[in-house]
């Protein structure tokens, strides 16, 4: 760890801030449009922002949890007075005294916040981008994919609608700089699979030759061989990887998937630690695993599972579809992981949501697909605190 050659500078204020925005595009699957922050301040006023991706008045209530025993303690007494330069230790001491409330879900992804902070205060506190404190890049740029999501069928939006969306988004991704892109292809019933195969080939004609694609089926099959049927009929359209094919917990099916379909099959998006991320790789045989750096474990957790992934020579691509906390915390992970040929990103000049948009700037440039290494300390973003008092949810009755 880098030596500051200044005495330890302690957490002195612990907030979990709830937000919700209206939606902007009134769709059941918008998960952006509500986060909940954790906003860690040091005794020289430094400040330390993660997020977790799920539900917030739940998160909320885990963090303001008061301590009942050993194995059942507050995170908000455990973090105030540590110093966040000890946050490797510190998350082990979260996850211990967590054991009896939360060893996976939930009281994961609320660590997940807490350690996003903590490395975003950490990184304030030496002057040095979290990427550097946490022991330098293993590349020399970054390579984010563009997720073009148009939304779900419904009454009067149809597949011809979806599709167009499809076109205008990967335009504006085209524009934007971005050179990889992930279709989300979440059409259900409103599709049969033979038809489903033909709109792929649509989108990698939008796409055109050498642009790495991804899909996203949203856990569309029930059973592993009518998903092989499928990825076997678009072998063709030269697919990256094979996203939510499966039901998650379906580690069997997955591994059977793997070993027939002619592309990458993923997997992971909502486990847990690197023990759960273990069974993916062993017993489920999936190609990329896809741990949410807001779900996971954080930062700290995340460069332990890159570590497993790189020895067990599995790709490990962060799920990542929140606010730009979020957005920013992938960068700095793919910076620091060999395992990470790309890292999802949600781009606010393509995604129709007011907190990817408003809550933190500045935006990352993307040029011809790639982008620079951060340079800026901590995470590299500044949070709007006029946007997060406009849409905090636990403001009192008359407070301001």
């Amino acid at each position: 760890m880098p030596q500051t050659g200044r005495p330890p500078c302690p957490v002195t204020r612990f907030e979990a801030i709830p937000l919700r925005a209206p939606s902007d595009t009134g769709d059941p699957l918008d998960t952006i449009a509500e986060t909940i922050l954790v906003v860690l301040t040091d005794a020289e006023g430094r400040q330390g922002v993660g997020e977790a991706d799920a539900p917030a008045a739940v998160v909320k209530a885990f963090l303001d949890m008061p301590a009942e025993h050993l194995w059942s303690q507050g995170f908000r007494d455990l973090v105030i007075g540590a110093d966040p330069m000890d946050r490797t230790g510190l998350w082990s001491r979260l996850y211990e005294a967590t054991i009896w409330s939360g060893r996976r879900g939930l009281g994961i992804h609320a660590l997940s916040a807490v350690d996003v902070a903590l490395c975003d205060l950490a990184g304030k506190q030496a002057g040095l981008p979290v990427w550097k404190l946490m022991g330098g890049a293993r590349r020399d740029h970054l390579r984010p994919y563009c997720t073009i999501y148009p939304g779900l069928p419904a009454p009067g939006r149809g597949i011809a609608e979806l599709m167009a969306e499809t076109a205008r988004q990967v335009e504006a991704a085209f524009d934007a700089g971005f050179r990889a892109m992930k279709l989300e292809v979440l059409f259900y019933d409103a599709v049969t699979d033979a038809e489903l195969a033909g709109l792929i080939a649509d989108g990698r004609r939008m796409l055109g030759d050498g642009i790495p694609m991804m899909l996203d089926f949203g856990y569309r099959w029930r059973n592993w061989r009518d998903a092989a049927w499928l990825l076997e009929r678009i072998a063709d359209c030269d697919v990256y990887f094979a996203e939510a094919t499966m039901p998650h917990d379906d580690l069997d099916g997955h591994r059977r998937l793997a070993a027939r379909a002619p592309m990458r099959i993923c997997g992971a998006e909502m486990a847990a630690t690197r023990f759960e991320i273990r069974e993916w790789i062993t017993t489920g045989g999936v190609d990329v695993v896809q741990p949410d750096i807001s779900r996971a474990g954080g930062l700290t957790e995340m460069a332990r599972i890159a570590d497993l992934c790189d020895l067990h020579g599995i790709e490990v691509i962060p799920h990542g579809w929140k606010t730009g906390i979020l957005a920013h915390a992938g960068l700095q992970f793919q910076a620091i992981s060999a395992a990470s040929p790309f890292v999802e990103y949600v781009s606010p000049f393509v995604c129709a949501s007011t907190l990817r948009r408003d809550l933190v700037s500045p935006e990352p440039c993307v040029t011809e697909g790639t982008i620079a290494l951060p340079d800026a300390a901590g995470l590299g973003f500044d949070l709007d605190w006029e946007v997060v008092n406009r849409y905090r949810t636990d403001r009192q009755e008359g407070s301001p």
